[in-house]
């Protein structure tokens, strides 16, 4: 099993990002139970997010970000995948209070 951390740009319709954001929320919850979900969540400006998959390979973390609810209603404006060796860890899998 490898890492994979996805880099995303979001386009600037919000209204759009907040109308299918339930369904990418559910589809990473189903990651996350699936165990390949390594932590996920938006950059503080809003304009993007990084999400960590764990694959067994580029081509499925290629497959699992094609198939999120945001790739397939259009609202990454732009995505790089890149496979990430982590080499200290602290976290946790626990959503930011900070994070709506």
């Amino acid at each position: 099993m490898a890492t994979f951390a996805a880099v995303l740009t979001f386009i600037d319709d919000i209204e759009r990002r907040l109308e299918v954001r339930p369904r990418h929320r559910e589809y990473l919850q189903e990651l996350l139970a699936a165990g390949r979900l390594h932590e996920s969540g938006p950059f503080a400006d809003d304009s993007g997010a990084l999400i960590v998959y764990e694959a067994d390979d580029e081509n499925m973390a290629r497959q699992l970000l094609a198939v999120d609810p945001y790739t397939e209603a259009g609202v990454i404006a732009d995505a790089s995948l890149h496979e990430w060796k982590i080499l200290f860890s602290g976290s946790t899998a626990e959503k930011s209070p900070s994070v709506p």
